[in-house]
């Protein structure tokens, strides 16, 4: 009966270690955290402000044009050489650059901005881009 009931404590050790490691490893469960979220190495960088590529002073040649346009000056007034500053310009350039001599008054009269800048534009074939506030 003595190797019975050695038989019997050992596996009931047996069985105690196994539940106390069970539990101690279930206790433990390891969940590895996330990785950090992945920065772009190089941030993007916010649109460039469009800039007039043209020596804005030179716009002042667009002063006749416009005085011939807003006077309503019979005939059709030269194109040149108000409109071959800013030809090959896209369209959101040749309005910064009229805009930056209307607004600095290189143009050397008061006017209605907007209108103005518009006026010039599609006479030089050039549109006013969508959105675009001369400010």
């Amino acid at each position: 009966m003595a190797s019975s009931s050695k038989a019997v404590a050992t596996i009931a050790l047996l069985l105690s270690l196994n539940i106390v490691f069970s539990t101690t490893v279930s206790a433990n469960h390891y969940a590895p955290c996330p990785p950090p979220p992945k920065t772009p190495k190089h941030p993007p960088t916010p649109p460039a402000a469009a800039t007039c590529p043209k020596d804005t002073l030179k716009l002042g040649v667009c002063a006749n044009l416009l005085n011939d346009l807003v006077h309503l000056v019979v005939g059709t007034p030269p194109k040149t050489p108000c409109c071959s500053l800013i030809e090959g310009l896209v369209d959101l350039e040749a309005a910064v650059c009229l805009c930056t001599a209307l607004k600095a008054n290189i143009l050397g009269i008061n006017l209605n901005v907007p209108i103005s800048l518009s006026l010039l534009l599609n006479y030089c074939g050039k549109g006013v881009p969508a959105g675009f506030q001369c400010a």
